[in-house]
């Protein structure tokens, strides 16, 4: 895993900036702390900083090759999870090979397919290619969008980078937002419209999309899509090829060169992962290391909550005993969670997740200090219907976003002349009407079985790409690398046709992910209903959050006042309500907490208002 950046400009010469683009490596140095490179040529830069995962010393970038036809320069992050097999293939072609890296496996790829090259690739990734004699960039993304690709397209260049900080590092970019920007932080924050970059002119490649940038212009593709077709196996048959898929993902997905260990909180997600992982090592001798965190006085006040039926740590030390693993705890207390809330801004570049991203990125540096690498357990959810929207039929057939009911309610925060702005886009609407048109339906399936397939392609489309943006950002700030063994594209693809009766088997959410491994884990665990990623509930975060806002709220320029109303935060830090904001993990604390998050970031980044 690394950070990559760079800009193109037909009608500039960029040997004479380098300062500049120091400046922008500078800003991504944390995803990369090992290495450091910069390709310099007439109208093209790529920068590099490194995480050395595999062959350290053979994977330095920007890497170069090239024949008598062209010569090719990479920047790349990611992990190919099929490179023997690609390394294979590209040798029955004629290439050979100096370096063990993937990197080298992805530049040769391009050489030989080109665009195509994508189409081949296992993995997650986000990369850029220069071809010197064509003078033409290629960008390309994973297909489902864990490694993220930011850019900014004018007149004169086109800018690009793993995050936004190292775009808006160029003097360039301005630093402003316009309408556009606002309702993404009013009205679909932490969320983000995909492609959407927030600043004004920055935008985001799409998960399975790429793009050729040329003096001519920019040209984008879209190269993967889930396509629905009928489901022809039984349920054992399909329990089988979900053991396969899932293993097999698992088992590609721990080969580094470097430590790595698992996620594990005691839920169905990680403990599978961690006991896949754990047979994996004993095999070889080696005892797996796994990790998780808990937060001070929680066993204290935790509540039992239909969203959130019991705590972790029991369900964490049956695991720590049923793998013999090595366990490390991390215990969060609400002085360093609230500390953290500027830090997770930082590593974001966007308000998010509050607590729920800085409680990660206090868990990630902890981990960093033992190993490089890790697995984790996201995006089972949206894959197998496992959370609460997809099995409450009265949720499930609501209008709108199930994570995000709550729009009356945001706009309610907005100054008068932006809530008129955004009452006449009608934001939500649109895009929520276009993730149901690019769903993929079969002609003649029942309602219950088109209306999960757009349950599933919202998941993907919208809540899975902020958990995806969180987890990218908390760990690789710390330059952990989090790998997502769900995300497999081939696990994307099978489950978006098996039928949703086979998904809930037994009346289990996740039922069938329960049965396929049942061999995997102790029957306490296999069988615990879903809980969420833990939170605090140490009545000390809500008092410390609303003391953090009201002493911001002193300021009377305090730069989130030039989007919401004093009233209406007066209201949120003083009143009853206790509205979800983005789901069970934001409510009034986390909401408190979310425009504390705003007004910082415009203060830190000097965000501006242009609103035209």
């Amino acid at each position: 895993m690394c950070g990559i950046a760079g800009m193109i400009s037909f009608t500039e010469e960029l040997r004479t900036q380098e300062k500049i683009f120091e400046q922008m490596q500078d800003t991504i140095v944390r995803r990369g702390p090992d290495q450091r490179g910069i390709f310099l040529a007439d109208h093209a830069a790529l920068i590099h900083t490194r995480l050395a995962v595999i062959d350290p010393e053979g994977g330095r970038q920007p890497m170069t090759f090239g024949d008598e036809r062209d010569v090719y320069t990479i920047v790349y992050n990611g992990e190919l999870y099929n490179t023997a097999e690609l390394r294979q293939e590209l040798n029955r072609a004629g290439f050979s090979f100096e370096t063990y890296a993937d990197t080298e496996v992805i530049l040769k790829a391009y050489m030989h397919w080109g665009a195509d090259c994508v189409r081949q690739f296992n993995g997650i990734f986000a990369f850029a290619v220069w071809e010197h004699h064509a003078g033409r960039l290629f960008l390309a993304r994973d297909r489902i969008g864990v490694k993220p690709l930011f850019y900014h397209l004018s007149s004169e260049r086109l800018l690009f980078g793993s995050e936004l900080k190292a775009i808006l590092a160029h003097p360039s970019v301005p630093h402003e937002i316009g309408i556009d920007g606002i309702s993404q932080l009013l009205l679909f924050g932490p969320g983000r419209t995909p492609g959407c970059g927030v600043f004004k002119g920055m935008r985001e490649l799409k998960p399975a999309h790429c793009a050729y940038y040329t003096k001519h212009g920019w040209e984008e593709s879209c190269y993967w899509k889930l396509e629905a077709g009928t489901h022809t196996e039984n349920f054992d048959q399909t329990a089988e090829h979900i053991r396969f898929l899932l293993t097999d993902a698992i088992r590609r997905q721990l080969v580094s060169d470097v430590p790595l260990g698992t996620f594990l909180s005691g839920g169905l997600d990680s403990s599978l992962i961690s006991s896949v992982a754990a047979r994996e090592f004993a095999e070889s001798g080696k005892e797996l290391h796994t990790f998780s965190v808990d937060y001070t006085d929680n066993d204290k006040y935790f509540r039992a909550s239909k969203f959130q039926p019991n705590s972790d740590p029991a369900y964490i030390r049956r695991m720590q005993e049923y793998l013999q693993c090595t366990h490390h705890w991390t215990v969060i207390d609400t002085p360093a969670l609230s500390g953290a809330l500027s830090e997770a801004v930082e590593a974001r570049d966007l308000p998010g997740m509050v607590d729920v991203d800085a409680s990660l990125l206090l868990f990630c540096k902890e981990i960093r200090e033992h190993v490089t690498v890790t697995l984790s357990g996201e995006c089972a959810d949206e894959l197998f219907g496992g959370y609460p929207w997809y099995r409450d039929p009265e949720i499930r057939a609501a209008y709108g976003f199930p994570w995000s009911q709550s729009t009356a309610y945001r706009m309610g925060f907005a100054r008068p002349e932006i809530a008129e702005l955004l009452h006449q886009r009608q934001d939500i609407d649109r895009e929520y009407q276009a993730t149901l048109a690019r769903t993929a339906l079969l002609p003649d399936e029942t309602p219950t079985e088109s209306r999960m397939r757009e349950m599933m392609r919202l998941n993907l489309d919208w809540f899975m790409q902020t958990l995806l943006d969180r987890k990218d950002r908390m760990s690789m700030y710390s330059a952990l690398e989090v790998r997502v063994p769900f995300c497999d594209y081939r696990i994307a693809q099978y489950l978006y046709n098996v039928p949703w009766e086979f998904k809930e088997h037994g009346g289990y959410e996740k039922g069938l992910l329960r049965t396929a491994m049942q061999d995997y884990l102790p029957k306490e665990i296999l069988w615990r209903k879903k809980s969420p990623y833990p939170k605090t509930h140490n009545p000390n975060y809500l008092t410390t959050v609303t003391e953090m806002l009201e002493q911001r709220l002193q300021n009377p320029d305090a730069p989130v006042l030039q989007i919401v109303t004093r009233e209406a935060l007066e209201h949120l830090l003083h009143g009853n309500d206790n509205v979800q904001w983005y789901g069970q993990l934001m409510t009034r604390p986390q909401t408190i907490a979310y425009f504390w998050q705003i007004d910082y970031w415009m203060e830190h980044y000097q965000v501006r208002i242009a609103v035209s």
